[in-house]
């Protein structure tokens, strides 16, 4: 007997959630994406129910499937993908306790049916999305992320995400280019804080990626806003080891010039750990720690804990960009290394350093950061310090397992 626990018709672009939670493993002798008549069909038989949230995404046009969680272990794509109204299929883990389906499709289509059913006697799920083809405008009219709260973070994340690095696999540095979108940060002569950093940031990005030892990923590639909560799910869902903010402020008053290099004051690590515990869902918390059912005191201890080793780390890898940048030429603040309660430090699972590169209210900063020639000393002292950290935080590692 089956009972039915949700049903619905949607407009195109609409989305649905539910509310189940924990572990579930897809039969793929079941399981199928295949195609319905002009539309495409998506059947997953699961061990238990899970939450779930289904929307479209366009360019590329793409049906996204957001589940907490489903293993994935022993499907693959040639055996579940049995459609000509989809040209690709890609599934696997997301962040921890989350995972994702995308389903890339051929012709413009909207939701109609999405629905789960339980086997009252078994607890087995059975997960069934129709879609049909709709006109270009009605799906680009439709689609888009969820606006709520927590699903939103997720739909920011690469959909492509790489499997989770082994323990010699490359140093991931998450690089984020500060402000953006409906936040232009500051502005001086024509030049927008945003689009600096954002320029700045790719490039870092390229020359990170070309050393062959580390892999950079960015918090935005274009001029969008991205909220502090989906920074840190990015990041998270990348397997950050550090995270770097970019940043170019502009002063009313005085004279301050060249780059400082700021790291999380104990002050705002102390009162951090409450504000988050009260912000996020326990499981967002820490990467790969379930903090679901644990008060706020006990989240609160664990995430003091991981920054008994990220806090300290924090503060070598600051030490390591300033003297990387004074070392190829940068000019830097008279005092280089700060400290502030800056809330885009407050992730307690990854090492966090905010660089200032320079102050758009002054003249010099801002031509030399309005240059891609003059940007390069900035890029070759970052790549550097990042690699001089990383071999002395491998090197630390050695000497604490021996």
């Amino acid at each position: 007997m089956l009972r039915l626990l949700a049903i619905l018709i949607w407009c195109a672009g609409g989305a649905l959630a539910q509310d189940f939670s924990a572990l579930a493993r897809v039969d793929v002798s079941k399981s199928q994406v295949r195609d319905a008549g002009d539309g495409l069909s998506i059947d997953l038989h699961l061990s238990q129910p899970v939450p779930y949230r289904v929307y479209t995404l366009d360019v590329p046009r793409r049906l996204v499937l957001d589940f907490r969680e489903v293993d994935w272990r022993g499907a693959r794509r040639e055996a579940l993908l049995n459609a000509d109204n989809a040209s690709d299929l890609r599934f696997g883990p997301l962040r921890p306790g989350w995972s994702r389906m995308v389903v890339d499709l051929a012709a413009p289509m909207g939701v109609t049916e999405a629905g789960m059913q339980v086997e009252t006697a078994t607890g087995l799920a059975y997960l069934h999305v129709a879609l049909r083809e709709i006109d270009a405008d009605q799906f680009a009219k439709g689609a888009g992320a969820p606006q709520d709260a927590g699903w939103e973070e997720l739909s920011l994340v690469d959909s492509t995400i790489a499997a989770p690095k082994g323990e010699d696999g490359p140093l991931v540095v998450v690089i984020d280019p500060g402000h953006g979108g409906i936040d232009p940060g500051a502005e001086r002569a024509g030049l927008r804080e945003a689009d600096l950093m954002l320029a700045l940031g790719i490039e870092l990005a390229e020359a990170i990626n070309r050393t062959g030892t580390m892999r950079a990923v960015l918090t935005r590639d274009a001029d969008f806003f991205v909220p502090l909560e989906a920074r840190m799910t990015i990041a998270r869902a990348a397997g950050a080891d550090a995270f770097l903010s970019l940043h170019a402020d502009a002063l009313e008053l005085g004279g301050a010039r060249g780059a400082s290099v700021y790291t999380l004051s104990q002050e705002a690590a102390d009162g951090a750990s409450e504000r988050m515990a009260e912000r996020h869902e326990r499981g967002d918390l820490l990467a790969g720690l379930d903090l679901q059912g644990q008060d706020d005191r006990i989240a609160g201890v664990l995430m003091d804990l991981a920054r008994l080793e990220t806090g300290p780390a924090g503060e070598r890898l600051a030490s390591a960009v300033v003297s990387g940048l004074r070392a190829a030429g940068v000019r830097l603040h008279s005092r280089p290394k700060r400290k502030g309660r800056l809330a885009v430090l407050n992730a307690p699972d990854f090492a966090s350093v905010l660089i200032e590169i320079g102050f758009l209210s002054s003249d010099t900063d801002r031509a030399n950061l309005s240059r891609a020639n003059t940007r390069a000393p900035m890029v070759r002292g970052i790549v550097a310090a990042l690699q001089a950290w990383a071999d002395d935080e491998a090197a630390r590692a050695r000497l604490i397992r021996q």
